[in-house]
This record gives C-alpha cells, sequence and structure tokens, in this order.
C-alpha cells in the first residue's frame, strides 16, 4: 500500500468517523430533549392530578360531614372542617359519637361517586373516653369495589396515621397506595452516558484500524528493505565468484600466486555466503523451534580476548583498535559457548559497521547481581531515539542515508535479544546520536532454568 493511498484512506476514515460522532451527538441532544419535554408533560400532568384529587377528597369528605350532620340533627357550621395534613392524609371535625361501620360505609360511597378508586383507611377519635377506633384497611377492585382486605385484620391500622388528644370528635382517612409526596421524575443520566460509552467504540476502533494500517506498511518496508538488501549482500559474493571463477577456467591467469589469489577470494566469498544463508536460516528455525542450549563452563574473558583476536586478524582496519578492561573477578559463567561466542561477534561487528573513519572500541567486564556484566562500547555515529526503541526487532536496520552502505540483514540485535533472554539475562541500551554506542549484558553466573 503506498504512502499517498494510506493517507487517503485516514482522511477519509478521519471524516467518516467525524460524521458519526456527530451524527450520534445529535441524535443524543434530540433524545434528551425529548426525554426533558416528557418529564415536563409528566410533571404537570401529575400536578394537575394532584390537585383534582384533593379536591375530590375533599368534596367527598365534606359530603359524608353533610351526611352526618344531618342524621344527627347537627347544624354545626362546617366550614374548615375538613382539613390536608399530607398529600395522602385528611382529617374531618365532627360533633357526636360516630359508629365505625356507619363511617365505613358513607366513605365508600362518597368515595364511589367521586370516582376516588383508592385503598384506604379510616379512624374515630372519642374525646369522652379518650379513646381511637381504627378501622381496617379498604381495598378497591373493580368487581367487588371497596372491600376489607382481611377480616381478620379489622381494628389494625397503619403506622403512619397520626392521632392527637382534642376537645372535640374526629376522624382521619389515609390512603397508603398514594405517595406521600408527588414522584419528582429526572432525566435518566444512564442513557446519556450509554451513547457516549458507544460513541467511543467506533473511535476505539478506527485507532486500532490506523495503528493495524501504519504497522503494516512499516512491516512491508522492513521486508522490502530486507529483500532488496539480502538481494544485494547475496549478488556481492556470487559476482565475485563468478568472475574469479571465469577467469581461472578460461587460463587468463597463469602465474601461480595469481591462481592462490583468485582461489582464496572464491574460498572466501563461498564461506561469507554460506554464513549469510546460515544466519538467515539459523534466525527462522529459532523462531519456529527456540534455541537449543549446549551449556558448558567456560572463561568468559578468554573467548572476549579470542573475539578480538578474531576481528584484529580479519576485519580491523589499520585504525581501528579494540581495548579489552576485564575488572571482573568471577569469570566463569555456564551458558552456551557458540551462541554466547556469535552474540559478541554481531556486537563488536555492528560496532565496527556503524563506526566513523577510525573506530574505538572498549571491551569492559565486571561481577554485579551474582553474575557478570559486560559493556560494549564505541564512539560510532550513534543512533536516534526514534530508531533505539526498535533495533531489537526482526529486520530492523538502522539507515543511515544509504541503503547499502552497511552490511547486513537487520537480524544481528534480534540474535542477541534471542540469545540474551534464554540465558536468563538482560541487555541495555544507550547512545547519543553521533558520539557512540553502548550495549551492556549481563549474565548469571548459573543457569536459572
Amino acid at each position: 500500500m503506498s504512502p499517498k493511498t494510506i493517507k487517503v484512506a485516514i482522511l477519509l476514515g478521519v471524516f467518516s468517523l467525524l460524521s458519526i460522532v456527530a451524527t450520534q451527538f445529535y441524535w443524543l441532544n434530540r433524545s434528551i430533549a425529548v426525554q426533558e419535554r416528557n418529564i415536563s408533560i409528566q410533571q404537570h400532568k401529575d400536578s394537575l392530578n394532584h390537585v383534582q384529587f384533593t379536591e375530590q377528597v375533599h368534596i367527598a369528605l365534606r359530603n359524608v360531614l353533610e351526611q352526618i350532620s344531618i342524621s344527627k340533627s347537627d347544624s354545626s357550621d362546617l366550614y374548615g372542617a375538613v382539613k390536608q395534613l399530607s398529600y395522602n392524609y385528611f382529617t374531618a371535625d365532627i360533633n357526636e359519637e360516630l359508629h365505625p361501620y356507619y363511617l365505613e360505609t358513607l366513605l365508600k360511597r362518597e368515595f364511589y361517586t367521586k370516582n376516588i378508586q383508592k385503598n384506604f383507611q379510616y379512624g374515630i377519635y372519642d374525646c369522652y373516653t379518650d379513646s381511637i377506633v381504627f378501622g381496617n384497611l379498604v381495598t378497591f377492585s373493580e368487581d367487588s369495589l371497596y372491600n376489607p382486605k382481611d377480616l381478620n385484620s379489622i381494628g389494625v391500622t397503619s403506622q403512619n396515621l397520626k392521632w392527637e388528644k382534642k376537645d372535640g370528635h374526629y376522624f382521619t382517612v389515609y390512603f397508603p397506595t398514594v405517595l406521600n409526596e408527588p414522584s419528582k421524575l429526572t432525566s435518566d443520566g444512564y442513557s446519556k452516558w450509554w451513547y457516549v460509552v458507544v460513541g467511543i467504540f467506533p473511535v476505539l476502533f478506527f485507532a486500532y484500524s490506523i495503528h493495524t494500517i501504519l504497522l503494516q506498511k512499516r512491516l512491508s518496508e522492513i521486508k522490502n528493505d530486507f529483500i532488496n538488501n539480502m538481494t544485494h549482500e547475496l549478488k556481492t559474493p556470487i559476482s565475485t565468484i563468478a568472475l574469479s571463477s571465469e577467469l581461472l577456467m578460461k587460463g587468463a591467469v597463469n602465474e601461480r600466486e595469481d591462481v592462490m589469489r583468485y582461489s582464496s577470494v572464491i574460498f572466501k566469498e563461498n564461506q561469507r555466503l554460506k554464513e549469510q544463508v546460515e544466519r538467515v536460516l539459523n534466525i527462522a528455525k529459532m523462531d519456529k523451534d527456540g534455541i537449543e542450549l549446549k551449556r558448558e563452563d567456560f572463561d568468559l574473558h578468554e573467548m572476549l580476548e579470542d573475539v578480538k583476536e578474531s576481528f584484529e586478524f580479519n576485519q580491523l582496519g589499520a585504525n581501528a583498535t579494540i581495548e579489552l578492561d576485564f575488572k571482573a573477578n568471577s569469570k566463569i559463567v555456564y551458558a552456551d559457548h557458540m551462541h554466547i561466542e556469535n552474540m559478541f561477534f554481531n556486537l563488536v561487528d555492528n560496532a565496527l559497521k556503524y563506526g566513523k573513519e577510525n573506530p574505538k572500541i572498549a571491551i569492559r567486564t565486571w561481577n554485579e547481581r551474582k553474575g557478570i556484566c559486560i559493556e560494549i562500547a564505541d564512539d560510532g555515529i550513534g543512533i536516534k531515539k526514534e530508531d533505539l526503541r526498535m533495533i531489537f526487532d526482526k529486520f530492523y536496520r538502522v539507515s543511515t542515508g544509504n541503503l547499502h552502505d552497511v552490511k547486513g540483514f537487520g537480524l544481528g540485535l534480534y540474535y542477541v535479544k534471542l540469545v540474551m533472554e534464554h540465558h536468563n539475562g538482560t541487555i541495555d541500551v544507550k547512545s547519543v546520536f553521533g558520539k557512540g554506542t553502548s550495549f551492556k549484558l549481563w549474565l548469571p553466573m548459573q543457569a536459572n532454568d
């Protein structure tokens, strides 16, 4: 996928995401507005029902008082006799004793006439005897209208009925199924957060998609870099071998020294080609099956001296130097000799590849945390911060401006990381761009398998 295609895809994705988010917020606001309007309508309706209920109860109780007054020849003023103590609790003053059954009958008839279809309880206070007669709970149903809930519970009243000692008589009516106060409706906050949470999912999906696309782009670039570099690395020794072989076959070289020189070139390039192929195959095998370690005790200082001698004999230029500074008292480690040696070869080889004109490499050792620390430092070109976190990735190579000015497949540090992990060791890197790089490795003295 080309960079232009990726940019177009990202722009279209951002536009689509913004459209989705804007649409969601628009409908969210519409939904909240509708919800609040419905709540306002419901509250207004409840308020009207409350006023209507209160008025109907007042009228019904006043009618009850009028009927009681007529039956008892009581001509007392009924003004202010009915009082509302709370939303569902009423009292009515009377001047004479009142039979509970008679009061219940009047209440049922008046409530039915005024369409007050609510359960109720009543009680009568007698000031002469300072006693209270409790009525039973009367329930309303469409079939049986008003009937006692339980005939055995007559005289048991609700705890919500409050009584006061007065000079006169009065009765109370309590509606238990009617709320003491009208419910205060509020908008459902969960619905708002639900819309917000649902809106987050497209954002997360888009972010994950962009991350995946950029990751695939990076992997594609690394793969192409690896293929181009491998082609160059393999073609160079093949071309050299082909040219030298052709000269020998044509008899263009007669002198023994020239024959030996070209034969040596063919041998060295063949070895180089073999090492390149084996390195790639070994990495592929390690990824699939892991590293099979053949542990043994060996002197790490002797190994590092051998690595230095090998580079001085084969690869170091006239002005390149490797300095050894061994301060570790315990130098015997139990590890895989071959993999540890290859690991140090890779690190020193990288220091030379990315070195300056006269590279200087310092190898130091010291003991730490029941193990041995090895530091390989150079004064080379260094590594940029954006490259530093990826240098241990497979096939990743730090660019120096020219694709093939530094040889390799980008597998050396990946191999170093695998070896250290299998030996339960650690590796840290510090680098200052333009000044040099330092690798610090720590190996346990004994295996921790």
